[in-house]
């Protein structure tokens, strides 16, 4: 990985500002999520510093603001810690936090904090509570295989972990949670996607915000993974000065649907520290979503969703999703009713 400016592409270290010089020499302390971005995906980025691929993984002064609605774990899973490495929060499906780093560092992570552990890839010692939990809860049906990021270990950790997770639990769904084809596809041969396809059922869901994240090699690769019958879901993150604008999601989600990729969750933006102008509105973003609606088929069209802050869970976002505005300590706040008609916070 790059970890330094002068290992960029030379246009891009040119146009580093003294301001953003200095803000990643501070943040290379412990703590703190450090600058990292591959060789890749940096050569897809262009030096303007608003430029939607470089302010992805660029660090920005902006992160040390004071954001009163910021959570070190935005969506509550310390509440639903089964092992621990493993969160069970919703009654079928299960997290299991295997990757300790990522091949690279996107600066709007909503696991910034965890990440700052900078914890090593899962051993076979930590794993084993985990299966032991699996074992003994057969209503979890499928396993999210994420962290960080579970491609960054070689086949070899790939193939124990998975092997294991079979074992223990023979049929369960695999849904390996990667940027690696964005961010690294060279990490993704011929090897991994046999590997891939050797534990199916496994899904893999892929992290792209932009259609120019979907570059040839990326294509490649993932076009091979659906050619060896692993479906490909994406997850996309509404980001301010990104991606939010309905006719740049609709290039996006049209390239996914012509790569046979399919868009999967469109999601409000966590309420993780440092991260704060990245936010897009959610009325804005509701009225976004609202023209999105009419530029691309129900094949095209994810799911606009947020995780409640603090643990409440995963509601679908619409336009009747707002029941009203309160002020609060902390500024003023949204309230938002799910399908139990229970009343939920997210800044205004």
């Amino acid at each position: 990985m790059i970890t330094s400016i002068d290992e960029l592409p030379p246009a891009l270290a040119a146009s580093v500002s003294l301001e953003e010089k200095k803000y990643i020499a501070k943040i290379q302390g412990p703590s703190m999520l450090p600058f990292a971005v591959t060789p890749h995906f940096a050569a897809l980025a262009r030096p303007q510093q608003d430029d939607p691929i470089r302010r992805q993984f660029f660090p920005d002064p902006r992160e040390e603001q004071i954001d009163p609605f910021a959570l070190d774990d935005p969506l509550g899973e310390s509440r639903y810690r089964a092992a621990p490495r493993l969160i069970h929060q919703y009654r079928d499906r299960a997290l299991l936090l295997a990757g300790g780093s990522c091949a690279g560092y996107c600066r709007h992570c909503f696991r910034r904090v965890w990440l700052c552990a900078t914890l090593p890839f899962i051993s076979a010692e930590e794993l084993k509570p985990a299966l032991a939990y699996l074992a003994i809860h057969p209503e979890i049906r499928e396993i999210l295989v994420s962290g960080g990021d579970p491609l960054t270990a070689d086949n070899d950790r790939l193939t124990e972990l998975f092997r294991s997770l079979r074992q223990t639990r023979p049929g369960l769904l695999l849904r390996v949670c990667s940027r690696i084809p964005v961010t690294d596809p060279f990490r993704m041969d011929s090897e991994t996607t046999t590997l891939l396809r050797q534990f199916r059922p496994l899904r893999l869901s892929v992290h792209i915000n932009h259609s120019r994240e979907l570059a040839e090699h990326s294509r490649a690769v993932l076009a091979s993974c659906v050619d060896a019958g692993i479906p490909v879901h994406v997850q996309t993150v509404l980001l301010k000065g990104i991606n939010d604008d309905p006719a740049l999601l609709a290039e996006l989600f049209h390239a996914c649907l012509d790569t046979g990729l399919s868009p999967y969750y469109l999601f409000q933006l966590d309420l993780a520290p440092g991260t704060a102008h990245f936010r897009v509105p959610l009325k804005q973003g509701l009225a976004i979503y609202r023209k999105l609606r009419s530029l691309i088929s129900g094949l095209g069209l994810p799911a606009y969703a947020l995780d409640i802050p603090g643990g409440g869970g995963k509601i679908r976002l619409h336009d009747d999703i707002i029941a009203g505005e309160k002020m609060t300590t902390d500024g003023p706040v949204y309230i938002l009713k799910d399908h139990n008609e229970t009343a939920w916070e997210y800044p205004v």
